[in-house]
């Protein structure tokens, strides 16, 4: 089926729905629950409570990106499935290293990660996957291009899947196994979100854009505040923001831990979908309009249908910066120069960097362009490194034919890969030693420490592309382009003037052809290897299913103290290379952990030896000496990026519980996939009372199920004991993962 024809279809059974859900809610709509309810796989039988009942939905496409599609396509191999059940992409960004520039870090790619790209490119011949080729563009800039489509939901394996949501489709951030469920037509179950309303009012002027919607949004949600809860912004500024700079605001809605964020549909929309080539689908979206937004009583009564309203008055948005190590410690640029004396931050600014899944729109390279023109006029150039990132290769086509890849270059900076490089951690830096402080701007979305490139003394601040740009050109972090003035040469002194940009080419997109893309044609008799000595990909094999049993003195392998993101439980750059090979990249286990029994990063006490050693060598000896653990952790575990290799790792390891204050809605669903159980503290306080050599019992393990919380023995040296109450949120469904081992077990056990 064409994509027309898909959309067709999704739009006559979306109409028909939201009638239906009318009915069913007895009152006006979201826009948010349109979109669910017309993609529910089983019907609701009440009216769902939000972040708590489960519900089943069945997304129309999914997307898989290099990185995370190798595991993923692995575990769906082992479905037992001939073809996907729903239309499925791959897309090959995240392996190209930033080095030297653009043609020869991808040439580089090609040969460094050939087994790899072979490997994904005949899984996808086989079973009818598109794929987009190495250089092609980031996915979800591609997606956006390509096969966002207002009133439609997708998944896909990257937590900033969201960004799909400037086009007004839910689109979710989830782990590779709940990619295999929609692409084996398995119940995929998710909570029914809570939703959070965000009313955007006036209009956006000067120097303020859409990046700083998000970083001021962030600063009020926090990174967890919206966990369990889509985002959905209304009012009458969202029809000032351009297509692309909706999709800026709703990918990094990831960073406030939402499951996913959207704009209603509008004009803007409509005229990205034709600047797109996708004229039919631009219509038939426009055909349904008045449908693809929620219903007026929601816009006029909003505190009525949303958990949480928050008004963003756009016309008084300052340009905000955040940072660093979090996304969500966000500042007005006038209150930076104070921020840098109280923290003690590095003033001069080493590097600059634009672009990315973020930030790599026609508007956000042209805004950025009228900022270096500016200093180019003046007889500037960049103080600080500059890199520029394009989304996709229609963007990169198109900035060298409007002049502005020779505006960058004259300025001083370097135009990289269509990939995601620096943004996760795929760059190669020379202009400092590990362990060196140093400032970092970036039009990125995550600032988490080692992020970027690998150094902890890195402190990275985000903001948008055209402040990014200014700040490169006058070589400070304490610098601001609205009111500040650069001394020349001459003696007088140069101030820039707010930037401009198109909202898209006035010409129209550059026309790249066909080259980058491999059709999703069915080839079942292509042949697919793994080679048993490869370091790059291993066939998975299932893990060991419950053996009904309570779990008796586990040991306690760390305490997280703080901050454990994905990227500390398994860190990106380097390892990305290992991430078809379960066995290898399982060395990088909490390798960025802090952990409060050893207060070093990425070490464990040995409780058989009683040394201090890396912690993946001491998971190693547990697991030879058949010992399983437990990971105990602190607020918001595993924050961050969509990885279930953070889950898949311990598991392998020999994990069976993690143990924390609360969680990352992604990472517990991938925790849960993979068989392990997250527990949340009935009494955060209890935390406190876990020491290293204690060990920890499950007392009605046998009782579990989707209505019965587990309780825990905590088992102290000299033979005392608690009972530490815990709370867990499987449902019966989830309940049957763990009993199989995975989920994946189970789908293929039904398979079979």
């Amino acid at each position: 089926m064409n994509q027309t024809d898909l959309i067709k279809k999704i739009y006559y059974n979306y109409l028909q729905k939201i009638d239906e859900a009318r009915a069913f809610f007895d009152r006006p709509l979201t826009y948010t629950e349109k979109i669910l309810f017309s993609h529910l796989s089983e019907d609701l039988f009440s009216i769902p409570s939000r972040t708590k009942t489960f519900c089943t939905l069945k997304p129309d496409r999914v997307a898989m990106q290099d990185a995370t599609a190798q595991m993923a396509l692995l575990q769906f191999i082992n479905s037992g499935m001939q073809t996907t059940a729903v239309p499925s992409t791959v897309h090959c960004d995240h392996l190209i290293t930033a080095i030297t520039g653009a043609d020869d870090d991808l040439n580089n790619a090609l040969i460094t990660n050939k087994e790899v790209y072979d490997f994904l490119k005949s899984v996808c011949a086989k079973y009818g996957i598109g794929f987009w080729k190495p250089g092609a563009g980031i996915i979800h800039q591609t997606i956006l291009e390509n096969y966002a489509v207002p009133g439609a939901m997708m998944i896909g394996t990257d937590s900033h899947t969201p960004n799909a949501g400037g086009l007004g489709m839910i689109a979710i951030g989830v782990g590779g196994a709940d990619a295999v469920d929609v692409m084996t037509d398995s119940p995929w179950e998710v909570n029914w979100p809570g939703i959070i309303g965000v009313k955007l009012t006036g209009k956006l002027s000067d120097w303020s854009s859409p990046k700083d919607i998000i970083l001021k949004l962030a600063g009020i949600l926090t990174v967890k505040g919206g966990t369990g809860k889509i985002i959905e912004y209304f009012g009458e500024g969202t029809e000032n923001i351009s297509c692309t700079g909706k999709a800026t605001i709703t990918n990094m809605g990831a960073e406030v831990g939402a499951t996913t964020s959207l704009f209603p549909y509008d004009k803007k929309m409509y005229e990205y979908l034709l600047a797109t080539n996708r004229k039919d689908i631009a219509n038939l979206a426009e055909n349904i309009k008045d449908h693809l937004k929620a219903d007026d009583d929601v816009h006029s009564n909003p505190d009525k249908y949303f958990d949480e309203v928050i008004e963003i008055n756009l016309s008084d948005l300052e340009p905000h910066i955040v940072g660093p190590y979090s996304p969500d410690l966000s500042r007005r640029i006038s209150e930076i120069p104070s921020a840098i004396k109280d923290n003690n931050y590095d003033d001069d600014l080493k590097v600059g960097l634009i672009g990315s899944c973020t930030n790599s729109s026609y508007e956000d390279i042209e805004k950025a362009a009228h900022v270096a023109k500016q200093a180019l006029n003046a007889g500037l150039k960049a103080k600080s490194e500059f890199y520029i990132t394009p989304g996709s290769n229609q963007i990169k086509a198109t900035m060298e034919r409007d002049g502005y890849t020779k505006i960058f270059e004259d300025l001083g900076g370097k135009v990289l890969a269509n990939a995601c490089g620096p943004c996760i951690g795929q760059w190669k830096r020379s202009d400092i030693d590990d362990g060196e402080k140093n400032t970092i701007i970036t039009s990125f979305n995550r600032n988490f420490a080692k992020r970027n490139d690998g150094n902890a003394a890195t402190e990275s601040f985000v903001a948008s592309p055209e402040i990014v740009t200014a700040l490169a050109i006058a070589g400070k972090l304490s610098f601001n382009p609205t009111s500040d003035k650069i001394s020349l040469s001459d003696g007088s002194s140069f101030s820039f003037s707010s930037p401009y940009g198109s909202e898209l080419p006035e010409i129209g997109f550059e026309q790249i052809g066909s080259d980058d893309f491999l059709k999703a044609e069915l080839k079942p008799e292509t042949q697919i290897v793994i080679k048993n000595e490869s370091e790059r990909l291993q066939v998975l094999a299932p893990f060991s299913a419950w053996d009904s049993n309570e779990m008796k003195e586990l040991k306690i392998l760390l305490k997280a103290k703080g901050k454990c993101t994905t990227d500390h439980v398994s860190p990106a750059g380097p390892w990305l290379k290992f991430r078809g090979h379960l066995e290898n990249i399982s060395q990088n286990m909490y390798s960025g952990a802090l952990n409060a029994f050893t207060d070093t990063n990425g070490e464990a006490i040995n409780l058989i030896s009683g040394d201090i050693q890396n912690i993946y060598e001491v998971s190693k000896v547990y697991k030879k000496n058949n010992i399983n653990w437990v990971a105990v952790a602190d607020e918001n575990y595993g924050e961050g990026s969509s990885r279930e290799h953070a889950a898949m790792e311990p598991r392998f390891m020999g994990c069976k519980i993690v143990l924390a204050k609360s969680f990352a809605r992604i990472a517990q669903t991938n925790l849960k996939k993979q068989g392990i159980i997250p527990l949340i503290f009935r009494d955060k306080n209890d935390y406190d009372k876990i020491e290293s050599s204690d060990t920890i019992s499950t007392l009605n393990l046998n009782e579990f199920n989707s209505e019965t919380n587990l309780k825990l023995s905590l088992n102290k040296p000299d033979g005392s004991s608690m009972i530490i109450e815990t709370i867990h949120t499987f449902s019966s469904n989830q309940v049957g993962w763990f009993k199989a081992g995975s989920a994946l077990n189970l789908i293929a056990k039904k398979s079979n």
